[in-house]
């Protein structure tokens, strides 16, 4: 009667962590139980149950799958880095050959629209900049505070934004003369976005939405506030 007792007390005992830690403790448990290991059934979604053994098989198939598919977009990954340096590198090159601030952002514009796109327009906060004469700086010149109701409904804590705008929104921060925007990619320059806003437009409602990536826009910030000192000076 004791040992029944006993016996019932070990059954109790044995959980998933007293299984895991002796399968541990006994790495060739399998081996000298090989022939019962291909007989245990494994609950299987859809086909009711399968041997252990085939389980197994299925979960290396799954992770093997798993490994290809990251690889896959690991070289994706790199093939897009590399193809977004040399564009990046391209432009560094045409904008740092420019003869002056409207040529720098004339040829900025000049490859935004060589992309497809409406174009490319610079705002610099009027705070943090002197943009006085001449006039190609004072139309740069962007309110702050004009601007903070547009950068909490449209950016939050992000520093960018890629999506539709309002027309005054679009009024605000596009010359008067810009028509059929459908959709803006806008960056914050500056580590606080604190600086000024990068905009790229299209025509095409649906060409920038949220969840798409935003590297380039963000390496692209980050030149055009370095090469801005060789014309404009911080305030």
């Amino acid at each position: 009667m004791k040992n029944i007792e006993e016996q019932a007390d070990n059954t109790l005992l044995l959980d998933d962590q007293a299984v895991s830690d002796y399968l541990q403790q006994n790495p060739d448990f399998f081996i000298r139980n090989a022939r019962q290991v291909e007989q245990i059934a494994v609950p299987h979604p859809v086909r009711g149950s399968v041997s252990l053994v085939e389980w197994h098989m299925a979960r290396q198939r799954n992770h093997i799958q798993r490994l290809e598919e990251e690889i896959t977009l690991l070289m994706e990954q790199a093939s897009a880095n590399h193809e977004l340096f040399d564009r990046l590198l391209a432009l560094q090159g045409r904008l740092g050959a420019a003869a002056s601030l409207q040529d720098m952002l004339n040829r900025l514009h000049r490859w935004a629209r060589d992309l497809g796109l409406a174009g490319a327009n610079l705002r610099l906060f009027s705070d943090c900049w002197r943009l006085g004469a001449p006039s190609e700086l004072v139309q740069l010149g962007l309110s702050r505070q004009a601007f903070e109701p547009l950068r909490i409904q449209r950016f939050g804590q992000q520093h960018h934004f890629l999506g539709s705008l309002n027309g005054p929104e679009l009024l605000l921060l596009l010359p008067p003369q810009t028509k059929a925007v459908g959709s803006v990619a806008m960056s914050l320059m500056g580590e606080r976005g604190e600086l000024g806003v990068l905009i790229f437009s299209s025509r095409d409602s649906q060409h920038y939405q949220a969840g798409m990536g935003t590297l380039l826009l963000q390496h692209l910030a980050q030149m055009m506030l370095a090469l801005l000192a060789r014309w404009v000076e911080r305030a």
